[in-house]
């Protein structure tokens, strides 16, 4: 890693809101102190909220762990976003800040807004000429935009037809930040650097490959956006597929970001739906301010999925995921195949009889593997024991998934971002899912019930 050192404009859109608050600013504030931002750097922050400057240096400073100069990188702007004059004053500052630097500088425009803005902001980026590159091509423009990327086949791919009027696709980051998380990056090194592993990576040796992704939380303030989406739009078509690709796609020719971003995109286009999808709803949500107390919105779902291609034909991968559940983690499970013939396995340990790699993705960042030995003694008994790798110890730098995204915006490698294909795939496999589910009855649950438990 080393610092891109052209001045860089960072201009974030609805930078009062928790995402800035709680990940952007930390990640940007992490990156400075690693040195990682460009010397000379500018955080342009646009939200509605009527804040002078100085306000919004106090809100800035409750964000971050400590101050070290950053917050002297600061200048906000306030204004509406269907407002025309509100993209005018956020261009003079740019070139405000251009004249003082003496030359054209970067810019990032950050979309830290709903997705019902997105298009709004867009066009007005467009027609405030704040989406052109600068006039010498010293500095580039980009775009990131958090998920969810649209609500369906459709309007995804509106959205991505409007990207494209607007910008050429090297400049569109389309952000899960999932694939920014370390353990997850480290998923093709395990596979692919290793003998041991990859041989065994198929339909031949693995039974099924769970992926859970859960939460103890509740909705709680995000009431309005849950009930539009829902768990399967919220989660579903990002961060679980997204894990998905990573567990089921071929080795790549090279780790060039398009050969990888093709590979991802490849075994989306190839998930089919297996069997029904169980949805489920936790009691009190529709008690939760911005919910519809007629809600049929999904909290809870479990799904399984199916890959057509020669590797996987036949492998379930089991996707769970909700809200108000009894335990916080996000994993993926891969579960080989019992041993039929030639084993010491007792009868007590049938239902454990198959070997496991666990990739612990949160709250702890680890690879363990689920294996069997011996017991001394005489007797031919065997029992469970498991090796484990952590990430995190003294000697690795800790690297937040926001960073990553930042940083490789920056960079421009567009690897740890999703491509339109990918986007598209997704999406298609998604609206096969939930047409499925939509006449199916909602299972309601307790807050810190095992999901293991929802039949």
């Amino acid at each position: 890693m080393k610092r891109h050192n052209v001045p860089t404009i960072f201009a974030i859109f609805g930078v009062t809101g928790d995402l800035a608050q709680k990940k952007i600013f930390p990640a940007l504030f992490d990156l400075y102190k690693k040195k990682l931002l460009p010397e000379k750097f500018q955080i342009v922050g646009i939200a509605r909220r009527d804040l002078s400057l100085d306000e919004f240096k106090d809100f800035v400073r409750d964000t971050i762990d400590g101050e070290d100069g950053f917050i002297d990188h600061l200048k906000y702007s306030q204004g509406q976003f269907d407002d025309g004059t509100t993209y005018q004053k956020v261009k003079d500052l740019t070139e405000e800040i251009d004249n003082e630097w003496g030359q054209c500088s970067n810019k990032l425009f950050y979309l830290s807004v709903p997705p019902s803005l997105y298009e709004l902001i867009l066009n007005n980026l467009s027609s405030a000429d704040l989406s052109k590159v600068c006039d010498d091509m010293n500095g580039w423009t980009r775009v990131l935009i958090e998920k969810p990327f649209g609500k369906d086949v459709d309007t995804a791919r509106k959205l991505d037809e409007l990207l494209g009027k607007l910008f050429k696709e090297e400049q569109i980051y389309r952000i899960d930040h999932y694939l920014g998380k370390q353990t997850l990056q480290n998923i093709l090194a395990f596979r692919f650097s290793n003998t041991i592993f990859e041989p065994l990576w198929n339909r031949k040796y693995i039974k099924s490959i769970d992926i859970n992704l859960f939460e103890e939380k509740t909705i709680e303030r995000r009431g309005s956006f849950y009930d539009e989406n829902g768990a399967l739009r919220d989660v579903g078509q990002n961060h679980i597929l997204q894990m998905l690709t990573l567990v089921a796609m071929e080795m790549p020719k090279s780790m060039t970001c398009s050969v990888i971003r093709n590979e991802r995109e490849k075994i989306l286009s190839k998930i089919t739906k297996r069997g029904e999808t169980i949805r489920g709803q936790y009691k009190g949500y529709l008690n939760t301010e911005g919910v519809a107390r007629d809600s049929k919105t999904e909290t809870f779902f479990r799904t399984v999925a199916c890959i057509k291609n020669s590797r996987w034909k036949g492998v379930p991968f089991i996707l769970t995921s909700g809200k108000g559940l009894s335990e916080s983690k996000v994993e993926i499970i891969i579960n080989f195949k019992d041993m039929t013939t030639g084993s010491f396995m007792p009868k007590q340990h049938k239902d454990q009889e198959c070997n496991k790699i666990t990739i612990n993705i949160q709250p702890k960042e680890k690879i363990s593997i689920l294996f069997w030995v011996k017991v001394p003694g005489f007797l031919d008994k065997v029992e469970p024991r498991e090796l484990s790798f952590s990430f995190h110890n003294e000697k690795n730098e800790h690297i937040n998934a926001y960073e990553k995204v930042l940083f490789d915006c920056i960079s421009g490698d567009q690897t740890s971002f999703i491509s339109t294909k990918e986007i598209s795939s997704s999406w298609k496999y998604i609206m096969s899912v939930m047409d499925n589910m939509q006449n199916k009855d909602l299972i309601n649950y307790k807050v810190g019930e095992d999901p293991n438990n929802i039949k």
